[in-house]
């Protein structure tokens, strides 16, 4: 009885013509289908010979090689390649053997091939996945840079507003104490109007100034002694316009709130818990209620701020705090900073994250869901640390 060897070498040319009719049709292999079809079967013939799939193998990592590097869409399977090839030459086996020998050739033929196939996908899985990974970090690189070039873009714009609006503040300043102006309501209240929107734009300034150093970890941190019962009467009075304009109630749980002293930065904290809250007045409905309450953590203060306002989709959650991320639906954009269901530049909420987290803290949000009609509101955590002393340097970033 022929063995495989013996067969293929005797029909070498009947594979070789087969096999090049049916890759040439192939647009991975078109131009050079014979020299590929020939440097397989002889491969094949001496692995057949050998009882050893090394030659196979070799030339089946070669076709894998000569596609390593390309990105992923440019580098099409080679295994429907060989699964032609199996099914060409067991064709062939069944054309032109003897009838006697046609089944033990067949199925020596398909154990090769079928051995063939599971290292040809393993190779190939390998290196598609070593080729993802180069392409994943060259992406993150890319977004690294532009990440970059964006906030370096917003703090040096940031910076370039400050001379004008500093120019307009002055000019407004000098109209506002003018013997004219006293006299003429009408420029009393043109200089009302631009003290206002110079006072909006300092603090969109301000904001895009504070996300560029957050973002570039230039930020510093001023340690001190604070009372955290103080910072609540200082919010209580920094929003009291704000919770007067929109009806609303704010209840701050003070028995919930420790007495002892922390260390922290009382400008920055007060500013993260600032944030917060002024993002829950301008989301709930006027009317609503805003509470504030504590609960002990070890080395923590959960700082709870929960609403009654229209709550956020679940999907929703953590991209509230990515920067410019408000809203997705423009036309609720407002310049109003309290104005309801107005969004801002979307600054706010990214720059508590960024503040609380340089303190070593940490926020996230939690809600059942959005809803205009029932309000199922918010609840916003804030892990304020409880420090006993300053870090080892004054000033931390």
């Amino acid at each position: 009885m022929a063995d495989l060897a013996t067969w293929i070498e005797a029909h070498a040319a009947d594979l070789l013509r087969a096999a090049t009719q049916t890759l040439s049709e192939n647009a991975a292999l078109q131009s050079q289908a014979a020299q590929t079809v020939e440097a397989f079967y002889d491969a094949l013939l001496r692995s057949a010979r050998s009882y050893d799939p090394t030659p196979l193998y070799s030339i089946l990592f070669d076709w894998v090689d000569a596609r390593s590097g390309r990105a992923i869409e440019e580098s099409p399977s080679m295994v429907p390649i060989l699964a032609q090839l199996k099914k060409v030459t067991g064709e062939q086996i069944l054309r032109l053997a003897q009838p006697k020998d046609a089944g033990a050739l067949y199925i020596a033929a398909d154990h090769i091939y079928s051995d063939a196939l599971v290292f040809l996908a393993s190779v190939e899985a390998e290196d598609l996945t070593l080729t993802a990974q180069a392409q994943l970090r060259k992406l993150e690189r890319e977004i690294e840079k532009l990440n970059k070039s964006k906030s370096d873009f917003v703090g040096v714009a940031a910076h370039e507003l400050k001379t004008p609006l500093t120019v307009i503040e002055g000019y407004a300043g000098m109209v506002r104490g003018s013997a004219a102006t006293h006299q003429d309501s009408t420029l009393q209240l043109i200089a009302d109007g631009i003290e206002t929107g110079a006072a909006r734009l300092r603090d969109i300034v301000e904001d895009l100034v504070d996300v560029s150093m957050i973002e570039l970890k230039l930020l510093p941190l001023r340690y001190q002694q604070i009372w955290l019962h103080h910072l609540m009467e200082s919010l209580e009075y920094a929003v009291s316009a704000s919770i007067v304009e929109r009806q609303q109630v704010l209840l701050i749980q003070r028995e919930t709130i420790p007495t002892r002293p922390i260390y922290a930065d009382p400008e920055r904290l007060l500013q993260v818990i600032l944030k917060v809250v002024s993002n829950a007045i301008k989301y709930t409905p006027d009317g609503g209620e805003i509470t504030l309450s504590g609960r002990l953590l070890p080395g923590f203060l959960d700082l709870m701020v929960s609403d009654t306002g229209i709550g956020s989709a679940s999907s929703r959650l953590t991209q509230i705090f990515d920067p410019f991320a408000s809203s997705e639906n423009v036309s609720l954009h407002s310049s109003g900073k309290v104005k309801f269901k107005g969004a801002g530049p979307g600054l706010g909420l990214p720059i508590a994250k960024g503040l609380i987290e340089l303190h070593g803290g940490s926020i996230w949000a939690q809600s059942p869901g959005y809803n205009e009609q029932t309000c199922p509101g918010s609840i916003f955590h804030i892990m304020i640390p409880l420090r006993e002393e300053p870090p080892e340097s004054e000033y931390s970033a």
